[in-house]
Parts: C-alpha cells; structure tokens; sequence
C-alpha cells in the first residue's frame, strides 16, 4: 500500500492507495498520529484506490476514528469502491464513518 498525504488549511487528505491489510497498519497509524500533531482539524481517507481492507485495516481504521474524536479533529472516508463498500457492509461498519462519494465533497463537508 502506498500513502500519500495533502493538506487544505485545516484538513489533510490521506490518499490510500492498494491493499489495507496487516502489513501497513502500523505506518497508517504513525501517519494519522503525525496529522493530528499538527492541529488539524479534519482528516479524509481517500478510499478510491484501495482494493481490499482485511480485518487489521478495519481495526485500524476505527482507531482512527477514535483517536481523531479524542483529539478534536473529524474522520471522513471518501471513494469506497463496491469491495470496500461491501466489506463495510458485510462487518457492520457502514454506519460507523462519515462516507462521501466524491473526494471534493468531503473536504468540502468541513467547511
């Protein structure tokens, strides 16, 4: 997996790019903690190009979320793919994340 960060004013965008599995939890994590160190105050995982998230990537990703509603910033998700979508169907996750379907459209929602 490849991430990629960009910041707008007061958000980041994560870009997440191939397999979110066990093997980049922990350089996800150390990204996520880098952000909120700079006192954003939203952050959007651009989801689009991610092809498959197995049950660490969804473990970390609600720390995230945790972690962002601790530190006073927002989690936002933007581009699942049908897989991605499925997945968070399929484990009831759905519900647990702000979804946007355009990546403009999320970074927007903190306006």
């Amino acid at each position: 997996m490849r991430i990629k960060t960009q910041d707008y004013e007061h958000v980041t965008v994560v870009e997440l790019q191939g397999e979110f599995d066990s093997d980049v939890v922990e350089m996800f994590q150390k990204n996520i903690m880098d952000i909120i160190s700079r006192q954003k105050s939203g952050i959007v995982l651009a989801m689009a190009e991610v092809s498959f998230i197995d049950s660490a990537g969804l473990e970390k990703m609600l720390w995230a979320r945790d972690y962002c509603n601790d530190n006073n910033c927002e989690l936002r998700l933007a581009g699942l793919d049908e897989n991605c979508s499925k997945i968070f169907e399929i484990t009831r996750l759905a519900s647990e994340f702000d979804k946007y379907t355009e990546l403009t459209e999320a970074v927007k929602s903190f306006a």
